[in-house]
């Protein structure tokens, strides 16, 4: 993290100074993004840059931490499945579906957090997710195996207390720095994806081995998260000030325009949930309904706010990049819960090591699966949008392209992957860790997406309603399908450990269509990107 304090203390001295909570500069001359909002009918006005002050890097590490601890949290199952299958007695079937309700719950609790980001304060949103999470984390750690349902709920208590965070910290970032910074300071925050990913399966299976107990696990992250709690408390500001009047919305040619607002418009005006809801379906152009209650009035009513609603194209850009996020999600759900569990059995199949009968396994795979997630996250991160920044520059389609390229790469790499592993481990492991480079190219990107295509006031509602789409068709669902999918498999021949491990590789294949998939839907984002980035820069 030098590297952030060291672009903080390169700023203006005088920014350093400004750490209260108003406005750096007048209300009416903010200019958030390349390019600053335009109001229809206000004059067009000059508008000086200001630097972020060394404050606003300090908020980007202490969310970044929490961010870290927030993914390691979610692969301490992964990095010791075996065990755990083991521990208490759970097919493939059952395992899948360890990840699956935690990614459900998460997903559902997403919106309720996104309603709430974007209307209450949003320090205290994050505190209480991060507590909540850390002491049901902790309570994980003491269940026995006569209480595997417990064990269950338990994690889909700790995946709403994820949901409370990862909907609202972007947004934070987001109100922090304009558009050069805010894809550099997305792309460290969303660098913690893959680092704490690989983190959570170092730290489950290095704790295992050294202990001889998987319980041990559990018990590391709560003391982080204690930590990340009370950095939160002393260095984020209670309130953050919500850049709504100039929406960040992204130029190709980098120029700063802001609008004079007529008197009386409305651009702060809060609006309701469904409205956010409906509006991120549309290009911005959000209808009032009639002064009726929809949830009262008569059908009537009900019917022709609708049919006023349609008449407004849809926002197909935030449309597809989802389904592509979607697809995104599918991949690494499946990957992250069962590429270790499939190269034990590789290896078992090909006689390189022996079945494991004792309490706690060789984690090995773990370890340096955990290395690969880490390693192939950053830099895939950096590269994603080291390519994006050069590359907006010559072509405004830029970002979508970025993305269906690599997940056809991707795709690609995870094929050749899954059918060299019944001959050679090493070769799985180098196809592997390309696959996840490709796949980690896109995160901080996809999001940068969302940011200037949908207007900031719904920006949490917006990440949250992505949230629930990807994980919903994504990897609530695909751990558990690749698990039935091995255990049918298995079914139909005795049990031996060949056929286990064929069973595996069979339910990977579909992770390489999904992936195809994902490629098309980022194609498509590239055909209506720029005609939806000049309708938000409109508002």
């Amino acid at each position: 993290m030098r590297w952030l304090f060291a672009l903080g203390s390169m700023q203006n001295p005088s920014a350093h100074e400004n750490t209260d909570l108003q406005p750096r500069v007048p209300h009416e001359e903010q200019n958030y993004g390349a390019t600053a909002a335009r109001v229809r009918r206000g004059p067009q006005v000059p508008v000086s840059r200001n630097s972020p002050a060394k404050r606003d890097y300090l908020i980007v590490g202490v969310l970044c931490y929490a961010n870290l601890i927030n993914f390691m949290d979610w692969f301490i199952v992964p990095g010791i499945l075996l065990d755990i299958q083991k521990y208490f007695e759970l097919r493939d079937e059952g395992a899948g579906l360890l990840q699956t309700v935690f990614i459900l719950c998460y997903m559902l609790a997403a919106p309720f957090f996104g309603y709430l980001g974007d209307r209450y304060n949003r320090k205290v949103i994050l505190g209480a997710g991060i507590f909540f999470w850390s002491a049901v984390t902790l309570g994980t750690s003491f269940i026995s195996e006569s209480y595997c349902w417990i064990f269950f709920l338990s994690r889909g208590l700790v995946g709403i207390g994820t949901a409370s965070y990862s909907t609202v910290a972007p947004t934070i970032i987001a109100d922090r720095f304009d558009e050069g910074k805010r894809t550099t300071m997305l792309s460290v925050f969303y660098i913690c994806i893959p680092v704490g990913s690989g983190l959570g399966y170092v730290l489950a299976s290095s704790m295992a081995h050294v202990t001889g107990d998987w319980h041990w696990a559990f018990r590391v992250t709560p003391c982080m998260g204690g930590l990340a709690l009370v950095l939160l408390i002393l260095l984020v500001p209670r309130r953050v000030q919500r850049r709504t009047e100039a929406h960040r919305a992204l130029s190709i040619h980098g120029s700063s325009r802001v609008a004079a607002e007529k008197p009386g418009a409305q651009g702060d005006a809060k609006t309701s949930w469904c409205q956010d809801i409906t509006s991120l379906g549309k290009k911005m152009k959000v209808l009032e309904p009639p002064p009726l209650n929809c949830w009262k009035e008569a059908e009537v009513a009900l019917l022709y706010w609708l049919h006023k609603q349609l008449k407004s194209t849809p926002s197909w850009s935030f449309v597809w990049s989802s389904l592509g996020l979607t697809a995104m999600a599918f991949v690494t759900g499946a990957l992250g819960l069962w590429v270790p569990m499939f190269l034990y059995r590789a290896q078992v199949a090909l006689g390189i090591v022996q079945q494991c009968l004792e309490k706690s396994c060789n984690s090995s795979n773990s370890l340096i699966f955990g290395g690969i997630t880490i390693g192939t996250g950053i830099l895939g991160v950096i590269a994603g949008a080291e390519a994006a920044r050069r590359l907006r520059k010559t072509n405004s389609r830029a970002d979508p392209l970025i993305c269906a390229t690599s997940m056809f790469v991707s795709s690609l790499c995870l094929y050749v992957a899954i059918m060299v592993a019944q001959k050679n481990i090493l070769s799985t492991f180098i196809f592997i860790a390309f696959g996840e480079l490709f796949l980690s190219v896109n995160w901080a990107v996809v999001t940068d997406i969302l940011l200037y295509v949908v207007t900031p006031r719904r920006q949490s509602t917006a990440i949250a309603l992505q949230i629930l789409a990807s994980h919903l068709l994504g990897d609530a669902g695909s751990p558990y399908l690749i698990g039935m999918i091995s255990s049918a498999i298995q079914a139909k021949k005795d049990q031996s450990f060949q056929w286990s491990f064929c069973s595996l590789q069979y339910s990977f294949i579909i992770c390489v269509f999904v992936g195809v998939f994902g490629g098309v839907f980022f194609l498509l984002t590239s055909f209506y990107i720029e005609e939806d980035r000049k309708e938000a820069e409109q508002l």
